[in-house]
């Protein structure tokens, strides 16, 4: 195994570590904190949206270290889910709520700047852009790897 494959998996599971441990405190011991991130517009109850999106680190997170056959599928579903909470963040930074430990807008300001890193580590991590083309490969679609379509 090369260093730079052994840093991707290195990086998978590690970030399959910390969404799992996330997401075991949106059920758990962090709830609160994660239901001040949940912006006032979203139709749902706050409590519903912290333990659905739990759910879904937890799953991610063990999929990320149990499923390495999976890793570029995931790779993008996670990096998705990171785009896809981010609102969640700017609403924190604009109605000034606290948790985590955030108290300042500074602070919640500049928690803003790592969630596109935390997309940065998923596609890394699983090497999901490399081998984007690997969603690709259905019988006929591509053809050896290089994007040229059967003919019909």
């Amino acid at each position: 195994m090369s260093p730079h494959h052994l840093a991707r998996v290195v990086g998978r599971v590690l970030l399959g570590a910390f969404l799992t441990f996330s997401g075991t405190g949106h059920l758990t011991f962090a709830r609160a904190d994660f239901q001040a991130q949940v912006p006032g517009w979203v139709p749902l109850d706050a409590d519903l949206v912290v333990v659905l999106s739990g759910v879904v680190e937890v799953l991610l997170g063990l999929a990320l270290v149990l499923l390495p056959r999976w890793r570029v599928p995931l790779g993008w579903l996670t990096a998705a889910f990171f785009v896809a909470v981010f609102p969640g963040n700017v609403a924190q930074y604009l109605e000034g709520r606290d948790g985590f430990g955030l108290d300042t807008d500074q602070a919640r300001l500049t928690r803003l700047f790592f969630q596109p890193v935390l997309v940065a580590w998923a596609l890394w991590s699983t090497a999901a852009w490399r081998d984007r083309h690997q969603l690709l490969r259905r019988e006929g679609t591509v053809s050896a790897g290089r994007g040229a379509a059967p003919p019909r």
